[in-house]
């Protein structure tokens, strides 16, 4: 797992164009708003954050964010030890994003 402030999370996105956003947040707070093209899978339930996780390619770059960079960076290591090769989390999560959003 990669640490990335906004800036650098956006450059490294920009250079993969099949690099997945992921957003790791409840149903409520991803209502409130979401980063473009992000899939939704909430770690707050355990069970369906496993499953989709495995439903995932492990090869590709994954780009992955909350409201604040706590539970994306819990996100990232429980992806990293069941075989995800590279994950990036955003420093300071949504609640920091100045970039493009969805609602």
């Amino acid at each position: 797992m990669r640490d990335l402030n906004q800036e650098k999370w956006r450059e490294e996105l920009a250079k993969d164009s099949e690099a997945i956003i992921l957003d790791v947040r409840t149903a409520a707070e991803v209502a409130e708003g979401y980063i473009p093209n992000a899939k939704h899978l909430d770690i707050m339930n355990a069970g369906a954050f496993m499953e989709g996780s495995n439903e995932l390619d492990k090869d590709k770059n994954y780009f992955v964010y909350c409201k604040s960079g706590g539970r994306s960076a819990q996100a990232c290591m429980i992806m990293e030890s069941i075989g995800f090769k590279n994950t990036a989390n955003l420093l300071g999560g949504f609640s920091q994003w100045d970039g493009e959003t969805t609602i």
